[in-house]
């Protein structure tokens, strides 16, 4: 009888904690991690995730903040409270208090009422943070983490992420770069001219590998996002992005963060037990996106369902597309932005695929995040092969019923220019005159002098296999891209003429940074490291961009530019009372070139030096042109 009675405790005792545990609640994330008093903007929305919380009561007992509503979703693990944030508030730790009541067994027949409360705190921080200016005195350097130095090998790779592995005998396999090693190598980007440092994503990537075209490949590349609010331990994790931004402000250089709003990678924690099924652009079959941006752009002919494809469809299949009309998924994206400014001080922002976003959703987040921070630089992923549909993504100056307010596009289509230009033979619409037609339509930016400008970057072939290795255009592409207008950006190791096509793949064209390894044998971060050639290429860039950063005329000026004639494209930037003059021959052969059609820019100078020689140039009246050259000359009075 004893034992009958002790086995029916026990069990009792079994069906009262299993009771308690199937019903107690439990919070096991909440986004942001944490926030910032002194908002503009008083609302914050809170994603808390855990379990058997969806009944749970709320509350939130801190002097200045109201809970102003309980959002239940779909899915019985999430809570989305709205709060509001009095401007008096002040920081500290606020709890959020869940409560409910369950029911627990009591005898046969009975139950009994339990409130059951949970405790989670939370810190309301003061904000400290003011985005540096990035407008175009800066220029702007081009980092891919995982292929640029290893500062700390330790973290190359963990057993319990997704993909443990690190190889680099292997070009798809991620290299073991990190944050660190991009901090170890400041003082190079000052000797190179570089004031602002644009890494690809630094957020948590845990994703498996997978196929790609009968590879298996990591994401190394870092645009597949698994939680917003870590940055890769792989790289060093949110401790060693706060020292490089901190290390890179104390040098003078600014951070731009590149973004993803359009989709996350298919490990994404939230992927595995959504909060609603429309948290995602869901379709009755996989449908990807078109990644065509005539259907977008064109409001005249088009139609709503190649719309529809090119916005919602996913990028790719490991890369589920976000649905940005779901007012959640929009508060998630906005709030991470504005938390990523504050929590480690970012100066600029950098939008990949922009045009497949939801644009009214964009149009918000960029709303948001310049009412916060006026002077945020906002640059959009727009790859695209014309300046209307270029410059119907950001703030233009066409009569169209969508207006958009990004402030910068990358300018793909001055680089199309560019790249085409500088490999056709001089002739009418060709050659150079690419390059002059392109900058004739300027006008359809409110400010052109905010396109983001390049030759190259880590999704193209590199710009001198594309220039053929000749080194007469690598220096007019370079020249043009520090002297045209907008923020002239430089990908890793075009200083040093490194070379590749996307041939079989984009590994190709993202190798590692000789020298960044300690088992490298050559060394390019030194001028010992390097060719007789590549130092060429590197002292052009440093002369060039050092003497830019202190020229008025090249960072703030007017552009002028003339019709290309006889192989020859000229034009000036200029202020009221300073002038550089550029001249970019396509011609074989040296040629004279007579000055009396540039009197309207250089009419009052008397002459010149050449920016690149120091040589002093006294009669400006007809100049000799040497062929296939760069030539850029500080007009003197």
């Amino acid at each position: 009888m004893k034992k009958l009675l002790k086995l029916g405790i026990m069990l009792y005792s079994f069906i009262l904690s299993f009771s308690l545990t199937a019903q107690t609640p439990s919070i096991q994330r909440v986004n942001p991690t944490n926030w910032y008093v002194g908002m503009k903007n008083p609302k914050l929305q809170l994603l808390v995730y855990g379990k058997n919380i969806n009944d749970c009561s709320v509350k939130i007992n801190y002097p200045g903040v109201t809970v102003e509503k309980i959002n239940k979703v779909e899915n019985p693990n999430y809570l989305f409270l709205d709060l509001n944030i009095a401007p008096t508030t002040q920081p500290g730790q606020m709890d959020i208090e869940l409560s409910k009541t369950i029911q627990i067994p009591k005898g046969k027949k009975k139950v009994i009422d339990q409130i059951v409360k949970i405790t989670q705190p939370y810190q309301l921080m003061a904000r400290t943070q003011k985005p540096q200016t990035i407008d175009s005195k800066d220029f702007i350097y081009l980092i891919l983490p995982d292929r640029f130095s290893n500062g700390d090998p330790s973290n190359d790779k963990f057993a319990d992420m997704a993909d443990p592995e690190s190889d680099r005998t292997k070009p798809f396999i991620r290299h073991g770069g990190d944050l660190l090693g991009i901090q170890n190598h400041l003082d190079y980007f000052t000797e190179l001219g570089v004031t602002t440092l644009w890494l690809n994503p630094i957020i948590e990537n845990n994703q498996p590998q997978t196929d790609e075209g009968g590879a298996m490949r990591s994401a190394y590349h870092g645009y597949g996002f698994t939680d917003q609010y870590n940055v890769d331990k792989r790289l060093g994790g949110n401790e060693a992005y706060k020292k490089l931004i901190d290390a890179a402000h104390a040098k003078g250089l600014k951070i731009i963060q590149d973004a993803v709003y359009n989709h996350v990678g298919i490990n994404h924690w939230i992927l595995k037990d959504m909060p609603m099924k429309d948290w995602l652009n869901q379709w009755d079959k996989y449908t990807n996106t078109s990644y065509r941006d005539e259907p977008v752009v064109d409001i005249v002919h088009g139609n709503k369902s190649d719309f529809k494809v090119m916005q919602n469809g996913w990028f790719v299949p490991f890369l589920p597309d976000l649905n940005q009309k779901n007012p959640y998924v929009a508060n998630y994206l906005l709030q991470h932005a504005l938390w990523t400014i504050e929590y480690f001080g970012v100066d600029g922002w950098r939008i990949d695929t922009y045009q497949y976003n939801d644009l009214e959703f964009m149009n918000r987040c960029n709303d948001a995040m310049t009412a916060e921070y006026p002077k945020m630089y906002i640059t959009g992923e727009n790859a695209v092969s014309n300046v209307y549909s270029q410059a119907y993504h950001v703030k233009n100056n066409i009569n169209l019923p969508f207006k958009a307010n990004l402030p910068s596009p990358n300018d793909f289509v001055l680089e199309g220019a560019i790249l085409e230009g500088l490999n056709q033979e001089f002739g009418w619409g060709k050659g150079l005159n690419k390059i002059y037609t392109t900058l004739s339509f300027d006008a359809l930016y409110q400010d052109p002098s905010l396109n983001m400008t390049f030759l190259d970057n880590h999704d193209q072939d590199r710009f001198f296999s594309i220039m053929g290795e000749d080194m007469n255009k690598y220096k007019l592409g370079v020249g043009l891209l520090l002297t045209t207008r907008g923020v002239p950006q430089l990908y890793y190791g075009t200083e040093n003429l490194t070379k590749n096509f996307k041939n079989p793949s984009d590994a190709e064209v993202r190798k590692d940074f000789e020298g960044g390894w300690a088992e490298d044998k050559v060394n390019k971060f030194l001028a010992s490291g390097r060719t007789e050639k590549e130092n060429e290429a590197f002292n052009f860039v440093k002369k060039l961009a050092n003497y830019r950063k202190s020229s008025e005329p090249l960072t703030t000026g007017k552009l002028t530019q003339y019709l290309p004639q006889d192989g020859l494209y000229v034009y000036f930037r200029h202020t009221n009372n300073k002038s550089v003059m550029v001249i970019m021959s396509q011609n074989k052969e040296d040629r004279n070139l007579d000055t009396n059609r540039f009197m309207e820019n250089i009419n009052g100078f008397t002459f010149a030096k050449n920016v690149l020689t120091d040589a002093l140039i006294s009669d400006l009246k007809t100049l000799k042109i040497p062929a296939n050259s760069f030539t850029i000359l500080e007009l003197q009075k």
